[in-house]
């Protein structure tokens, strides 16, 4: 979930908006200075072990994930059917939520079964790993500023070409959708089930098992790709290939995962914030 800079949907409080739009992003800058860009934040340290197991063992990470996704989201659609009472939409989300709880169950079976029984390489000595709220939160306010500058690019891109800039879908659910339970699963699915999956599939997945098998920028370059083309909305496409960026660099700058989960809830939270308050579309 990303939103689209658009001056003419702009509040009319210049608190608001310095509060939520400027400072943040203000805060990013600052923070992608200081820990990405000057002289002695470079070389990064690297504390992302290599994924040294067989093709096969990428391959059921995906398959137990899949697996996983469909027969929750089966099990879902049968027990809807019985709770005709909630609209479409509030089961459009239930069935999007046990949709996510499958493919976690799934890569946790993986784990359990496979992935813990193949030897576990040791950590890089590359001091202590960071806090993975601290380093969420930091990874957050770097993407913001770059999330914002490709977004309004891309719109740019998008115009010149004739192409219409659509919203995701999960976007005009927020908006135009004013039921509690609908409004609060959408939340919980963007702030907590969304991150947890998609670091999970994305970054844990694909970005860690091809980060030493494929050359550098492709091992970046390819899950970021198919993070954004999961979204299915061609307005978002090159905003989310760039939070994709961000967060594999993250992750192989921290060496854990949840330092990318909160970072991605936070953005997904910053989003609809910005969303419900108006100042973004």
């Amino acid at each position: 979930m990303t939103p689209s800079l658009d001056g003419s949907n702009l509040a009319d409080s210049d608190t608001a908006i310095a509060l939520l739009v400027v400072a943040p992003n203000l805060v990013g800058l600052f923070l992608l200075w200081r820990r990405v860009v000057r002289p002695a934040a470079r070389p990064a340290p690297q504390r992302l072990t290599a994924w040294t197991a067989p093709v096969t063992d990428f391959l059921l990470f995906l398959l137990f994930g899949i697996l996983g996704g469909l027969g929750a989201g089966a099990v879902a659609g049968r027990i809807l059917e019985h709770f005709r009472r909630f609209d479409d939409d509030v089961r459009l989300l239930a069935a999007g939520a046990a949709l996510q709880v499958g493919v976690l169950l799934g890569a946790a079976a993986y784990y359990l079964g496979i992935h813990r029984r193949r030897p576990w390489p040791a950590q890089p000595a590359a001091g202590p790993a960071p806090s993975i709220w601290l380093s969420g939160i930091a990874t957050f306010f770097i993407s913001l500023p770059l999330v914002n500058a490709a977004s309004l690019a891309w719109q740019g891109v998008l115009n010149l070409l004739g192409f219409p800039v659509e919203k995701q879908a999960m976007i005009d659910l927020l908006i135009y959708d004013h039921s509690p339970v609908a409004r609060t699963l959408l939340v919980l699915l963007a702030t907590l089930g969304a991150p947890v999956m998609e670091e999970t599939i994305f970054r844990l997945g694909f970005f860690r098992y091809l980060r030493t098998r494929v050359p550098r920028w492709c091992a970046f370059l390819l899950p970021a790709m198919l993070f954004g083309a999961a979204h299915t909305s061609l307005s978002s496409f090159a905003p989310l290939v760039v939070l994709g960026l961000v967060f594999s660099f993250a992750f192989e700058r921290t060496g854990r995962i949840g330092t990318t989960m909160v970072a991605h809830g936070l953005f997904n939270l910053n989003t609809i914030i910005l969303i419900l308050s108006g100042i973004t579309n």
